[in-house]
């Protein structure tokens, strides 16, 4: 094959007519496709790379219908290597006239001594193109001129700010200060008037977004279904109504009065989503120097002592490599983690509206960059005003889609730390949720007695017979090893119940994947799949076909869905905390808790006296001199700045309880303070359980582990679990208290919990709440 391939955008039209040369290389463009099965659908149809918006190397065609696009049409931009067709070789690019000469580019990108932050900011953004080895193409030329910008001042014989710092500057504080577009452009008059006539300043909002739309990263804009039944992307990009429920896809602008009435040609769609593709960011990646090293950094670091410190030392990552040696042998390849959440943007004071904000984070890099604020990329924007619940996967298909594409075929990408261009390709490693969303992505219901997606039908729980809650009492025993002497006690368990069936074990993806095809479930997005799902649902606990089983290689993770430690830990820390301190509404030990209790333990000296209808004190509540004691102490106690919040505005001394804390509050209190502020007023027999599970969670989270201790720790939980539940009732272990059993495996799996806990996600949640202006 040539590697001059700039036929395919000149001279396609001689003497106003088609070219014979150009048809001719159209066919041979169309021979080569056809040769390579691989790329081929029905064996007839190829991928359509014509220019229109619904093609662009995305849909098959007949091979007669791709040739009318692309004499209609012409090929879509850039695309000298033909790698949807079958190519696998890298051409070198022919080189192109352009203003910006070579000699000049390079003199820009060496001086780094004279750059400005805005220089830097825009060779960063100038992507896979910016190579100095090179003539840029035309779509770099918009870059090269804003660095050429860079070099003019605003006015003649000003030193501080050139024309794209200055306006690089006012759109940062136009960011920072959430200011509107009307403040921006009264803001650009009035600096006119401050300045000489021949100022180089833009004069409005319009005109700087032009200097600078070279820097934007593409966006789609995709209408939905008004009731999240579909999107209109993709083959049905087309449709004016819903192919599931029927509803309209655009609203009816009526204008008009009585016999004046008349419909408005605009189109408003109903409801829209917003894509952000993900290559060009990961793209960029690559492209700056301040990150494109450490891109490879998970490969060439070392573990020091067996200690697990990065996602890259642990098995799971491993596991992946040996399974793909074609995908780990390009360390350069991306390795994804993604997390979704929802959100109130307008607060409880405002109209109640959920959005649903889905973002990617890339684990190559190393620890001090992983999963920061800069390097997590907001993906897709679920609009609202309801809760996509189930009906996620919809929105989630541009998504799917785009990662599909980079596992398979790739990005030619350019490497700017080794100058030279890869194939970069890229694969999503797991989700991290918490627990409502673990059952949006993951297809398995998280309510009911079979809510844990580890045990699924090997669940033990069953329902109170009084407050008619799921209970996971009793239910840890079978994690024992088979001579632990609990598994014979029928005193403090169910009473006169042995356990001797053991856990068969976390299921791997090829079994849950066969369980899902032998079960028929379907994707959301099927017609008549809500019907199909729902009768199936009954009888287990799935309720959909997760759409990242689209995934070609996600039934070969070993972890696909994460268990958020955090929301796991502050939801146990509540339950004892509430419980000791016998919260009224929120502890554990209730009347009704006391009535059932001996119809399933052997605990008579807590039941209720027949005599005066009272009900005995128990051991593990304090009394209310002690609270006053606890609650005086936390009140005094301070922590070095940054390590923990003020705890003392949370005491409230009237009702002798805790309010107001925070994931972080909690995750302190039960690591840090919950030992030494019970160890005085408990019972030793009750004290050391609870310093059990404390120390639990501060190893858990440790910075670095070795695998023999999360193999300790995996054989701790369950005995700890245990002895908690030989003191608190059944009405106590909710599934909350359930999850930490499989915590230490999830770990020795995936590595250091603090790259798969949702607070680095809720923080950049936050910062994306605060960018909402309008609280209408």
């Amino acid at each position: 094959m040539e590697a001059d391939r700039e036929w395919m955008y000149e001279g396609q039209i001689v003497n106003g007519m088609f070219s014979n040369k150009w048809g001719d290389k159209v066919d041979e463009f169309v021979a080569f496709a056809l040769r390579h099965l691989e790329c081929v659908n029905g064996g007839t149809a190829i991928r359509c790379p014509c220019t229109l918006v619904k093609c662009e190397n995305k849909k098959f065609l007949n091979v007669e219908t791709v040739k009318v696009h692309l004499y209609k049409n012409g090929f879509v931009p850039d695309y000298y290597v033909w790698i949807y067709h079958g190519e696998k070789e890298v051409h070198q690019r022919c080189s192109r006239s352009v203003r910006v000469s070579v000699s000049e580019t390079d003199q820009m990108v060496s001086d780094n001594m004279n750059h400005t932050t805005y220089h830097r900011m825009v060779c960063d953004a100038a992507g896979p193109e910016f190579n100095p080895d090179e003539e840029p193409n035309a779509e770099a030329r918009n870059f090269y001129d804003m660095i050429l910008a860079g070099d003019k001042p605003v006015y003649e014989g000003n030193s501080k700010h050139t024309q794209l710092s200055a306006t690089v500057r006012m759109l940062e504080i136009k960011c920072r200060h959430r200011c509107s577009q009307a403040w921006f452009d009264d803001m650009s008059n009035f600096i006119q008037e401050l300045l000489p006539p021949d100022n180089l300043m833009p004069l409005d909002f319009y005109s700087t977004k032009k200097l600078v739309r070279g820097l934007r990263l593409p966006v789609q804009v995709i209408h939905c279904c008004v009731n999240n039944c579909m999107i209109y992307w993709g083959d049905d990009s087309d449709l004016n109504s819903c192919k599931k429920c029927g509803h309209a896809r655009y609203k009816q602008m009526v204008r008009g009065s009585g016999n004046r009435l008349y419909i408005r040609k605009l189109k408003v769609p109903y409801k829209k989503m917003h894509y952000f593709p993900i290559t060009p960011r990961l793209q960029r990646l690559y492209a700056s120097t301040a990150t494109a090293n450490e891109m490879r950094w998970h490969s060439e670091h070392h573990m020091e002592d067996g200690k697990m410190c990065h996602p890259s030392d642990a098995p799971a990552w491993k596991h992946f490599d040996g399974c793909f040696p074609d995908f780990s042998s390009e360390v350069r390849n991306v390795r994804l983690g993604l997390f979704a959440d929802g959100f109130q943007p307008f607060g409880q004071s405002g109209q109640q509206y959920s959005l649903w904000p889905v973002v990617v984070t890339s684990y190559n890099l190393p620890l001090d960059l992983c999963m920061k604020e800069e390097f997590m990329f907001l993906t897709v924007l679920v609009p609202g005003p309801t809760n996509p619940k189930g009906k996620i996967d919809v929105f989630l298909q541009p998504l799917i889609a785009e990662l599909k594409s980079l596992w398979g075929v790739g990005v030619q990408t350019y490497d700017i730390s080794k100058r030279q261009n890869f194939q970069m390709r890229a694969a999503l490693m797991w989700t991290i949720n918490d627990f409502p969303a673990y059952s949006m992505m993951s297809g398995w219901s998280t309510a009911g007695m079979l809510a844990c997606l580890h045990c699924m039908e090997d669940s033990d729980a069953f329902r109170l017979i009084k407050s008619g809650k799921q209970s996971w009492f009793d239910n840890h025993r079978k994690f024992l090893p088979i001579n632990h002497p609990y598994r014979r006690n029928t005193k403090d368990f169910i009473k006169n119940r042995k356990v001797t069936k053991q856990f068969p074990g976390v299921r791997s993806g090829d079994e849950i994947f066969q369980d899902l095809n032998n079960r028929g479930l379907r994707n959301v997005m099927d017609v008549d799949a809500e019907v199909f799902n729902a009768a199936i649902s009954k009888t287990c606990g799935w309720n959909k076909r997760s759409i990242f089983w689209d995934l070609p290689y996600w039934r070969e993770h070993l972890l696909r869905h994460n268990l958020d430690v955090m929301h796991i830990e502050k939801n146990v820390f509540d339950n004892i905390f509430n419980t000791v301190f016998n919260i009224p509404g929120k502890t554990k030990d209730t009347y009704k808790s006391r009535d059932e209790l001996n119809k399933y333990c052997r605990r008579p000296q807590f039941a209720q006296n027949l005599v005066t209808s009272k009900y005995p004190d128990v051991p593990f509540v304090l009394n209310k001199s002690q609270k006053k004691d606890v609650l005086e102490w936390v009140k005094k106690l301070r922590f070095p700045d940054g390590y923990a919040s003020n705890l003392g505005r949370c005491v409230d001394a009237n009702k002798l309880k805790m309010f107001g804390m925070k994931s972080h509050d909690c995750h302190v209190f039960m690591q840090r303070l919950l030992p030494i502020a019970l160890r005085e007023f408990l019972p030793n027999r009750i004290w050391e359980p609870l310093t059990e599970i404390s120390l639990f969670f501060k190893q858990l989270t440790s910075s670095s582990l070795t695998d023999e201790e999360l193999r300790n720790l995996d054989e701790q939980i369950p005995v700890i679990l245990c002895n908690l539940e030989k003191i608190f009732p059944p009405s106590f272990f909710d599934l909350m208290e359930h999850l930490p059993v499989y915590l230490a495996y999830e770990a020795r799996i995936a590595g250091p919990v603090h790259y798969r806990w949702m607070y680095p996600p809720e923080r950049y949640l936050r910062k994306i709440k605060h960018k909402i202006m309008n609280k209408a």
